[in-house]
């Protein structure tokens, strides 16, 4: 369900979210004050993962593997390499997830008619009523992590974590390209001739 099809929302999309005592279970260490920001994601994003994989264990998948199924949907048949690329996974990670999904019925594996180092992966028609669970599982996890905010929170939400998510592909990019040149650096000091 869409954020603007949720009855939930429409009748009220500037009223201020009711009033609910705070949540949070996991104190603030001292050694974390620097880090207030960051500690607020590891909290949203254990309970945000936590939640997931107990609506998604309802139907027999593991997290992730909803990741997998959607773009399947979505884009079709794709060679196993690329799936690795769209979800940012790694080949070990992904080579597990396709063989459960496999081994539910939900996906085929084929070779790459084009590259016989390839498998394509393709959703199977068992895999359509999994769809529709899927998006409901992820309609009710929409609901639980904005179920008491205003459409304009969720805008101004959604404007905050992209600005956070760039900031932080960009310091993963700064540290891979450091890690990179210390790396090039090493290598260069142990080849340099003893004195």
């Amino acid at each position: 369900m869409s954020r603007a099809a949720n009855p939930k929302k429409q009748g009220r999309p500037n009223q201020p979210p009711k009033e609910t005592p705070a949540a949070s279970t996991v104190p603030v260490p001292g050694s974390a004050q620097a880090g207030p920001v960051s500690h607020a994601i590891f909290r949203v994003a254990r309970l945000h993962r936590m939640i997931a994989g107990q609506l998604l264990r309802r139907v027999g998948l593991h997290l992730g593997q909803e990741l997998v199924m959607m773009h399947l949907w979505e884009l079709g048949p794709q060679r196993q390499t690329d799936l690795v690329r769209l979800i940012d996974s790694d080949a070990a990670t992904m080579t597990r997830s396709i063989k459960r999904l496999e081994n539910a019925g939900f996906v085929r594996r084929r070779p790459c008619p084009d590259d016989k180092r390839a498998t394509i992966i393709e959703p199977t028609a068992a895999s359509q009523a999994l769809r529709r669970e899927v998006e409901r599982i992820w309609a009710e996890l929409e609901d639980a992590s904005t179920g008491d905010l205003t459409l304009d929170q969720v805008t101004e939400t959604l404007e905050t974590l992209r600005r956070v998510e760039t900031s932080l592909a960009r310091a993963a990019a700064h540290a891979d390209g450091s890690a990179a040149h210390d790396a090039n650096t090493a290598d260069a000091v142990r080849k340099l001739p003893s004195t």
